[in-house]
């Protein structure tokens, strides 16, 4: 049996599962490409201050290297961190692993069947497989503001922060008020005189309760038998019936509403400043947020909600549309990533040529999320609608992980040149999961990172946990054109 060469893109939790997976399989002819210089993805890029997990910690691991020792109930992101390099370390990722180096084409031989990557640098490389751990929030989203450029402060994203830059005593400004900035805006606050937090949208947000861990809940994951993975699949069950409340109009979705507006209600007292913190959406439209200290923060006397659209951004200052000029010392962006650009800016070339960026111009689709028509031999991890709005993304990556592994043994089992999803088992499954989408909270009137300019939803899945690991548990081939190694 001729074992295939793989090259894995990415060392976050996608890259790091499939080498542990492919490892384990005796498939040791790997190489993981990070441009980085350590392993985790996205929690090695956000190192915001406030920086956390929003699933609870005992779920956010891979079920075969459980973590039984998490501090908190939604763990920091330095633990996370370190999480994932223990388990490069472990499992004897770290040298089959090119850190600094980053690909930026792809281009498969069907002669060969062979994928040909090309590096930044002008490195050449040769794989059989290609297994893309790019996932979706990878590449930071910036606002292309009027007069962005002419900004004479300190500016950065939140997810390269400028550690260098001293906030305290500073007038900063905030742009976008998501996932992230929820995390850093109390962080800011506290030490800055004068906090600006311009906000294009209210969000669902409701209370986090994080908290330690006591000594005796240590005590019982690491020494009763049982009791952590009890725990683990006690949070899995509870944040998958939440599923439920994403369709508009469901009792789950009505009580979700009304608790994150009694916890409004309660937090902000302010009645002007509240009702520019309430949503006009469908609950879960958005992403719902959780934050124990969000509220508060606004609430403080050095904290300016701006709701008046950006005009422009000058040397000092940001101006808003009703003509008011707030002058700054730095400016921060909490504006997302660009997520429904998969893959770019790496340029993919096919079958015949084809291009990835081309078939994907109406919005990213897969099969399973996984394969793509045309393109042998690639296999996309946390690729399009398998984006999670109530449950564990490590979950999905496991599924995915389980699924290409199976398609690698294939080749190699049959000594096959490739193998390629057909055209219409990936259409018809694609039309499956838009039509099912239309009935979410995610196709109402809100403009969120799910779906693209057009409205198309590429990003999430559109039921249960359980029904994507039901269908991705195994191949079946019959949905695959093959070819014979020469």
């Amino acid at each position: 049996m001729r074992k295939p060469k793989i090259a894995i893109l990415g060392a976050g939790a996608g890259g790091l599962c499939m080498g542990v997976q492919l490892h384990e399989a005796g498939l040791h002819d790997f190489t993981i490409f990070e441009k980085s210089d350590r392993v985790g993805g996205t929690w090695h890029d956000n190192t915001y201050p406030g920086a956390a997990c929003d699933v609870p910690s005992h779920l956010y691991s891979f079920s075969f290297e459980s973590k039984r020792d998490w501090s908190r109930k939604f763990a920091p992101q330095p633990e996370i961190e370190a999480y994932f390099q223990h388990v490069a370390q472990k499992w004897g990722l770290l040298p089959r692993t090119r850190f600094g180096v980053e690909v930026t084409g792809a281009r498969f031989d069907e002669a060969a069947g062979q994928w040909r990557l090309r590096t930044r640098s002008g490195e050449e490389h040769v794989a059989d497989v290609l297994v893309s751990g790019l996932g979706q929030l990878n590449r930071p989203s910036i606002p292309d503001f009027p007069g962005l450029s002419s900004f004479e402060g300190a500016s950065w994203h939140s997810a390269r922060w400028n550690h260098g830059f001293d906030v305290a005593g500073k007038r900063v400004g905030v742009i976008g008020n998501a996932a992230s900035a929820l995390q850093f805006i109390p962080q800011l606050a506290r030490k800055v005189e004068r906090l600006h937090v311009f906000q294009r949208t209210p969000n669902y947000v409701v209370p986090r309760f994080d908290r330690d861990f006591t000594e005796r809940e240590q005590w019982a994951f690491a020494n009763l038998p049982g009791w952590q993975r009890l725990y683990r699949w006690w949070i899995w069950a509870r944040l998958e019936l939440n599923w439920l409340g994403f369709t508009p109009g469901s009792l789950l979705s009505r009580l979700m509403r009304k608790g994150a507006l009694q916890y409004l209600e309660t937090m902000v007292q302010d009645p002007a400043l509240r009702a520019k913190l309430t949503p006009d959406y469908p609950v879960g439209c958005k992403r719902i947020l959780i934050s124990d200290d969000y509220f508060q923060a606004m609430t403080r006397p050095n904290v300016e909600l701006v709701t008046d659209a950006i005009e422009c951004i000058e040397p000092r200052a940001v101006v808003t549309r009703d003509g008011a000029r707030r002058e700054l010392d730095a400016l921060v962006f909490g504006t997302g990533f660009d997520t429904t650009h998969f893959l770019a800016p790496l340029e993919v070339e096919g079958r015949a040529g084809a291009k990835l960026r081309e078939a994907w111009k109406d919005g990213a689709e897969a099969h399973l999320g996984v394969t793509v028509a045309g393109f042998p031999n690639l296999f996309l991890l946390y690729g399009p609608n398998t984006n999670l709005g109530h449950n564990s993304i490590l979950f999905m990556i496991e599924c995915q992980t389980r699924y290409a592994l199976q398609c690698i043994q294939e080749l190699a089992r049959r000594d096959l040149a490739w193998l390629d999803v057909r055209r219409d088992v990936m259409d018809r499954y694609n039309a499956e999961v838009q039509q099912a989408l239309r009935t979410t909270a995610w196709n109402a009137s809100c403009g969120s990172w799910y779906k693209t300019e057009s409205g198309k939803i590429t990003n999430n899945w559109k039921g249960f946990t359980t029904e994507y690991w039901w269908r991705t548990r195994r191949p079946d081939f019959s949905a695959f054109e093959v070819s014979a190694r020469a």
